[in-house]
């Protein structure tokens, strides 16, 4: 059974940063794909950035590029996300996710290519 689990969010001001950490049980990440996502209240699941398996490719959504960094610990088995110059539009709670397929070369920003979720953090920036 795949386990995931988030911890690092908070609260900080505008401009400040965090990093959120994912820790994975059940599976390893190297295997798998592993995404970050987000939403606000009443809003639908976004996407904000991915980890390709094979650790050659990482996407970006635009509102995180320049800003945020995906990286994965495989010894710990662990996905993180550096947040830098963090806004309040980014506040919102914070989702891991691992792709459903084992060695998928698409690195989708669909939320139904990932089987697998956290139960989120919440990332609050203040103005």
């Amino acid at each position: 059974q795949v386990q995931l689990v988030e911890s690092g969010g908070g609260s900080v001001q505008a401009g400040g940063s965090l990093r959120l950490s994912c820790a994975a049980s059940g599976r390893p990440v190297s295997d798998y794909t592993m995404a970050w996502f987000r939403q606000a209240a009443g809003k639908e699941r976004e996407f904000v950035a991915a980890f390709r398996w094979d650790g050659r490719l990482r996407r970006y959504a635009d509102s995180a590029k320049g800003r945020f960094a995906v990286d994965r610990d495989n010894a710990k088995n662990t996905v993180h996300l550096e947040m830098n110059d963090l806004t309040p539009e980014d506040t919102m709670i914070y989702y891991c996710a691992m792709d459903s397929i084992r060695h998928r070369t698409l690195s989708s920003t669909d939320p139904g290519q990932y089987e697998n979720w956290g139960q989120g953090t919440q990332v609050t920036v203040s103005s």
